[in-house]
């Protein structure tokens, strides 16, 4: 008589678990840093736009000779959102009024 019940509420048991599990698990994310120099002076004219080889660039259909190509930060910011990267953070370095601004532009795609 006792199994009839314990077994049912085992099993329910069970079920609530796992959709409690799977409710809550947390989405990952690769992450992109893009380094901007531009001209301090220069009403931010992009000097040079640099990408480290990383491993969230493997397989994702973007090329770092393209992204180094642009002259704008722009044309940058357009081309990460058409590859469904989310623009998350900038950071800017400035060290004198006529040293280069040092920009780390960070992006983030849902794996």
């Amino acid at each position: 008589m006792k199994k009839f019940i314990v077994i049912p509420l085992l099993l329910m048991a069970f079920l609530c678990a796992s959709t409690v599990v799977k409710a809550q698990q947390i989405p990952q994310y690769d992450f992109l840093e893009v380094i901007v120099v531009q001209k301090a002076n220069n009403r931010g004219k992009v000097k040079r736009i640099r990408v480290e080889e990383q491993e969230s660039l493997v397989g994702k259909g973007i090329s770092i000779k393209q992204i180094e190509d642009f002259e704008t930060t722009a044309q940058l910011l357009n081309y990460m959102n058409s590859s469904n990267w989310e623009f998350l953070d900038r950071q800017a370095i400035v060290s004198d009024d006529n040293d280069p601004v040092w920009m780390s532009y960070i992006f983030r795609k849902q794996k």
